[in-house]
């Protein structure tokens, strides 16, 4: 059984840091591809970034330059490094696993199973 548990949100004001994790039991994340996802209140959940097997990552246009996915393979824990935080990126933020790394990007029918999702507010 596939589980994903993020942690690490919180509140910051704008241009702070934040470091949420995501601890994934039931597959072995360098095998397989990881997507990030965020949803604000009454909008669509949305796609953050994606990283791959071999490590190649793919990232939304709002979050270039200012967000950073890396994996610990031996603690098959991922970390999303989120700096010069905006308001706008206020929201909930989930890791999840996919039923097949090929697709559309940051696809929703992609995913097979999702992280509970941990709060990120950025304050003005």
């Amino acid at each position: 059984q596939v589980q994903l548990v993020e942690s690490g949100g919180g509140s910051v004001q704008a241009g702070g840091s934040l470091r949420p994790s995501c601890v994934v039991s039931g597959l072995i994340i360098s095998r397989t591809c990881i997507p990030w996802f965020r949803q604000a209140p009454e909008q669509e959940r949305e796609g953050v970034v994606e990283i791959g097997r071999d490590g190649v990552t793919t990232y939304a246009d709002s979050v270039k330059g200012r967000f950073t996915v890396s994996r610990h393979n031996a603690q098959n824990t991922l970390y999303l490094q989120m700096n010069s935080l905006k308001p706008e990126d206020t929201a909930v933020y989930y890791c999840a696993a996919y039923w097949t790394c090929s697709g559309d990007e940051f696809s929703t029918r992609r995913v097979r199973t999702w992280g509970q999702g941990t709060q990120v507010t950025v304050s003005s």
